[in-house]
């Protein structure tokens, strides 16, 4: 028996299939689920079906957790041209009859689809053929995939819904044990993603002599491009400031700040929330349905964030954020958020 994980294309759909493959490989009271090692018989075993565009490849080609991998080559549909569309909807027809395939041969017994053009030909085989599908939209804005196959899925999963099978997001454990109350701001941590964002770069170099004088403590994720750049600029204004463009202690960094000015990305949202870090969202502006202005707005609604759009972005404006009291934000993000997304979508799977 099998379990096929599907979709991708961006870290932010990876992240979560990385997240749930680690639960399902740890196991639960119910089922271990295992790896090639094991065996089919002892265990369910993991397919991971991607594409050869995006990051798939570079995440789980030689991920020895899944039994096989398979990346198709397709490609993303809404932005091509005319022939571009059709193009696009060859390849992907093609592909999801080798899907079609790919499930009879492994015995599948459920799909679970993040999304992503990269998920098409999986998820439709698996309408096709009647295989249970579980979906999770990362975003609070679905993703025009999951929209279209919402109503074929057993179950769809999304933090953002109330009538959701699984409210929590999948964000590791390290970020729930570093939260911490925050009340006044000694540090703030500029996130730009690390592939940086020029709006934040612009703002913390702007309001960074303010911050200095009042003894504000600056950590700034850059982006790799802009690290000697933005580098420099510190240097020339004579401030401090630790700044970098990829890290992997992201969650300690995150836990030394008492305020954030971020993208809102899901992942990195709810990250945010799982450390109970009060934060400034400034959404990137092209990302696809605006997705990340509808997750900040998810929580600006339930006063827990601020958000702010790059052309309102104003140092004033931030400056004066810094100055409230962050105690009743921190203190409702710590209430927010559930612990054990990724186990509990582990279980939802076993259960199908």
């Amino acid at each position: 028996m099998s379990i096929i994980m599907t979709g991708g294309g961006t870290g932010g759909h990876l992240a979560i299939i990385r997240a749930v493959k680690e639960a399902l490989i740890t196991g639960s009271s119910e089922e271990v689920v295992g790896s090639k090692e094991q065996g089919a018989e002892e265990s369910s075993q993991l397919i991971y079906v991607g594409s050869t565009k995006g990051q798939d490849r570079a995440w789980f080609g030689e991920d020895e957790d899944f039994v096989q991998k398979y990346f198709f080559e397709t490609r993303g549909v809404v932005d091509q041209g005319a022939l571009g569309k059709v193009k696009s909807l060859l390849m992907m027809a093609k592909a999801t009859l080798r899907s079609i395939k790919i499930l009879r041969a492994h015995k599948a017994k459920v799909v679970f689809s993040v999304g992503g053009f990269s998920a098409a030909p999986m998820a439709f085989a698996a309408k096709l053929t009647g295989t249970p599908l579980v979906i999770h939209e990362q975003n609070a804005a679905i993703g025009t995939l999951n929209k279209l196959l919402k109503p074929y899925a057993k179950y769809f999963i999304s933090s953002y819904e109330s009538d959701s099978p699984v409210k929590a997001y999948p964000v590791k454990e390290i970020f729930f044990e570093n939260a911490r109350i925050r009340k006044e701001v000694k540090t703030v941590i500029f996130l730009g993603g690390s592939q940086g964002a020029q709006a934040i770069n612009k703002l913390a170099l702007e309001i960074a002599p303010q911050l200095h004088d009042r003894g504000i403590r600056i950590i700034h994720q850059a982006g790799e491009r802009n690290i000697e750049e933005v580098r420099r600029a510190y240097e020339r204004l004579g401030i401090e400031a630790e700044v970098f463009g990829f890290s992997d202690q992201i969650a300690a960094l995150m836990k030394e700040a008492d305020f954030a000015i971020a993208r809102a990305g899901a992942s990195t949202l709810w990250e945010l929330s799982a450390t109970a870090l009060p934060t400034l969202f400034v959404p990137y502006p092209y990302a696809a349905g605006d997705h990340q202005y509808y997750n900040a707005k998810f929580l600006v609604e339930k006063e827990l964030a601020w958000l702010m759009r790059e052309e309102d972005l104003e140092g004033d404006k931030v400056l004066a954020l810094m100055q409230e009291d962050m105690q009743p934000k921190s203190e409702g993000l710590m209430q927010l958020i559930e612990r054990d997304g990724s186990r509990q979508i582990a279980d939802l799977l076993r259960r199908v």
